[in-house]
C-alpha cells in the first residue's frame, strides 16, 4: 500500500455490523422512535440519544473558508526524477524521493455551493507529508496576484464577494477596486482571459506564485518560483459554454471520477531559479507578486512530477478540514521579502484556528507523518498529549531540549544567533529598518508592462477577441463613470484592447 493510501485512511474507523452506540460507546435502543411521556405526550429530556443526535447534527457544519470555500481534492505522491540538490537540501526534493501529498483545488470568491464554472481564479494548494515536517505550497492557477501588499487583502476580497446590501455579486465593486488598484492589471488580464474559466481542475496549470528561497547543504541560497504543468493538456471553457452548464459541481465530479476509474492526473514540477546576487539588479522586483520572471531570463528547470491517485474516503474529514499554510516550511526552504507571502504566513493558520480550533494540526489529514515535539498544550480537541513527567515550558531542567539553536538550559538572554537562515537570507542594500514603504522600483516596474506583453506577444488574435468579449460581459451593470475608468485601465494595458472593449460596450 502506498504512502498516499496510508495517509488517506488515517483516522478511518473500521466497518461495523453491530447495533449502534452513542458517541460514548453506550448501546442505543432505537434510532427511529424517540421516548415520549405516554403515546401522545411530550418528548422527555432523559431521551439522551434524541438529545445527542440532534445536538451533534446542529453542529455538523463548521465556518466555511472566507476565500477558497468551494474546493475539491485528492491524495497522491510527489516523485523527484531530477537532481536539484545543488539548489536545496530539502529532503522532499532529493533525487528519487517519493513523498505522500494532498492537493486541494478551489474557486476563490464563491461560497460552498457556488458553481465550479464561474469566472474566477482557481486555488492550487499542495500539502507534502515530508520526513522533516509538512511543507505546504498554497498557490493559484495563475503566476501572479491582484495585489502585492497583504494589508490590502481584506479590501480586495470584500470587493469580490457579495454586496452587503443586496447580497449579490457586484461588478461595480469589483471594477471599482481593480481600477483604483493598477497593480491588479496583470492578474485581471489572466482572469478575463482563458485561464479565468479552466475546463476543470485536471486541465489547468498551477503556480506557487510567490518567490521562495531554497538553501543547499553548503549554505548557498537561491530565489525560486514553482510551476506545476498539467500532463493532461491545458483547456478552458468559453462564457457561452459556461452558460449552458447545468452541473455546478462538474470540476469536482471530473476529478473524483478520473481517479476512481484509474485515470490518475499528473503535473510536472518545475522551478525557476534566480541567484540571490541577481535579484537587486533584475528589471522587475522579483518579490512583487504582481510580476512574473521572464522564462527567457530564468528558464524552467525540471524537478519531477506529482500524481493524484487516491480519492478522499470522507470529504468533510479530509478535504473540508484540510488546513494549508505557507508558513509550514521545512529545512532547505524559506520565505522572501514578498509582503503578500509574509502576510499569508500569519493569516492562513489563523483562519484555520478560527475554523477548526487551536489543535487543527492534530486532525489526521493535517498531522505530519514525522514525530512532533512541541510545548503547546491544551485547547479544544486535544487528542495527543505529553506524559505528566514532561515539562510544559522552556527552558527547564529536564533532558527535554528547546530549539536546535538554543542551549536548552537558559533563556538565551543577551545571546545572538545571527541571521535567521531558517526563514530566509537576503543580503539587502536597503537596510533592515522596519518601515512602511513602497516596493523598490526597478527600471521597467510599470504595472501595465507585463499584462501588455501578455496581450500582444502571448495571446493570438482569437484569444484577444475572447479576452475583450469576456471583459465586456464582466462589466454588465457597472455605471457609466466606472466604465470610463475600465476603458482607461485596459487602454493602459494595450491601446487596441482598450478600444475594442469600448467598442463592444458601446455597441
Amino acid at each position: 500500500m502506498s504512502a498516499a493510501h496510508d495517509k488517506a485512511t488515517e483516522g478511518l474507523l473500521p466497518s461495523s455490523t453491530e447495533p449502534t452506540t452513542r458517541l460514548s460507546g453506550c448501546p442505543v435502543a432505537s434510532e427511529n422512535i424517540s421516548i415520549t411521556s405516554g403515546a401522545q405526550g411530550a418528548n422527555v429530556l432523559d431521551d439522551f440519544q434524541l438529545i445527542e443526535k440532534l445536538a451533534h447534527f446542529d453542529r455538523e457544519r463548521i465556518p466555511e473558508r472566507v476565500v477558497h470555500a468551494k474546493g475539491s481534492g485528492a491524495f497522491g505522491e510527489l516523485h523527484i526524477t531530477e537532481d536539484v540538490s545543488q539548489y536545496t537540501r530539502a529532503a522532499l526534493f532529493q533525487p528519487g524521493t517519493v513523498t505522500p501529498m494532498l492537493a486541494r483545488f478551489s474557486t476563490v470568491a464563491g461560497e460552498q455551493g457556488s458553481p465550479d464554472h464561474w469566472r474566477d481564479v482557481r486555488g492550487f494548494a499542495l500539502k507534502f507529508y515530508t520526513t522533516e515536517g509538512n511543507y505546504d505550497i498554497v498557490g493559484n492557477n495563475t503566476p501572479v496576484f491582484f495585489i502585492r501588499d497583504g494589508i490590502k487583502f481584506p479590501d480586495f476580497i470584500h470587493s469580490q464577494k457579495r454586496h452587503p446590501g443586496t447580497g449579490l455579486r457586484s461588478a461595480e465593486m469589483q471594477w471599482d477596486f481593480w481600477t483604483r488598484t493598477p497593480e491588479s492589471a496583470h492578474q485581471v488580464t489572466y482572469l478575463m482571459g482563458d485561464r479565468g474559466r479552466p475546463r476543470d481542475f485536471r486541465h489547468m496549470d498551477g503556480f506557487g506564485s510567490h518567490t521562495y528561497q531554497w538553501q543547499n547543504a553548503d549554505g548557498d541560497v537561491f530565489w525560486v518560483k514553482y510551476h506545476f504543468k498539467t500532463q493532461q493538456g491545458w483547456d478552458y471553457i468559453t462564457d457561452d459554454e459556461a452558460d449552458t452548464l447545468t452541473d455546478t459541481d462538474h470540476a469536482r465530479a471530473d476529478l473524483y471520477d478520473a481517479i476512481d476509474r484509474g485515470d490518475y492526473p499528473r503535473w510536472d514540477v518545475k522551478v525557476q531559479i534566480m541567484p540571490v546576487a541577481e535579484a537587486e539588479g533584475y528589471r522587475w522586483n522579483p518579490f512583487d507578486l504582481t510580476k512574473t520572471w521572464s522564462q527567457k531570463d530564468y528558464p524552467l528547470i525540471p524537478v519531477g512530477y506529482f500524481e493524484l491517485n487516491v480519492n478522499p474516503r470522507n470529504f468533510f474529514a479530509q478535504i473540508e478540514q484540510a488546513a494549508f499554510s505557507p508558513s509550514n516550511l521545512v529545512p532547505g526552504i524559506g520565505f522572501s521579502p514578498d509582503r503578500m507571502l509574509q502576510a499569508r504566513g500569519f493569516s492562513y493558520p489563523d483562519t484555520q484556528r478560527y475554523r477548526l480550533g487551536a489543535n487543527f494540526e492534530q486532525i489526521p489529514v493535517n498531522r505530519p507523518t514525522c514525530p512532533v515535539h512541541s510545548y503547546a498544550q491544551d485547547g479544544a480537541s486535544t487528542h495527543f498529549f505529553n506524559d505528566s513527567d514532561q515539562p510544559v515550558y522552556s527552558p527547564n531542567g529536564s533532558p527535554r531540549p528547546a530549539g536546535y539553536l538554543d542551549d536548552g538550559v537558559t533563556s538565551s538572554s543577551g545571546a545572538s544567533y545571527g541571521p535567521a537562515t531558517d526563514l530566509y537570507v537576503n543580503p539587502s542594500p536597503h537596510g533592515e529598518d522596519l518601515v512602511r514603504a513602497a516596493y523598490v522600483q526597478h527600471p521597467e516596474d510599470d504595472d501595465f508592462i507585463q499584462p501588455g506583453i501578455l496581450v500582444r506577444e502571448v495571446l493570438d488574435d482569437a484569444a484577444r477577441e475572447r479576452l475583450a468579449g469576456n471583459i465586456n460581459a464582466a462589466m454588465e451593470g457597472v455605471s457609466e463613470e466606472l466604465a470610463q475608468r475600465v476603458f482607461t485601465y485596459w487602454t493602459n494595458v494595450d491601446p487596441d484592447l482598450g478600444a475594442r472593449v469600448r467598442e463592444l460596450w458601446e455597441s
